[in-house]
């Protein structure tokens, strides 16, 4: 993968863009960190292309979600399922009152 300054996407924007036709991608710094993928796309992909950038970031966003409830202490997934397994034991045992 190649990396890119802002610098350089003003002045060569051409090259880089040819650059990412050929090899699919390229990763842009501000500062010398990593600020924007940019992905070679065309007309055929772009619909599936975008949907498949969506859902990553959804997935990212719902993992780091998930990250900050179970460092803050709350509930595992474990912990959820033995609940719901109680929930639904007492009901049926009410219902068989």
């Amino acid at each position: 993968m190649n990396f890119y300054s802002i610098r350089d996407l003003r002045t060569n924007t051409k090259d880089i863009c040819e650059n990412i036709r050929v090899n699919g991608e390229a990763i842009i710094t501000n500062n010398g960190k990593p600020s924007v993928l940019m992905l070679n796309i065309s007309e055929d992909n772009f619909e599936l292309m975008l949907r498949a950038i969506r859902q990553a970031k959804a997935m990212i966003a719902f993992n780091s979600m998930r990250a900050a409830a179970a460092a803050n202490g709350y509930m595992t997934d474990e912990e959820i399922e033995e609940e719901i397994a109680a929930a639904r034991k007492e009901r049926r045992e009410r219902q068989t009152l």
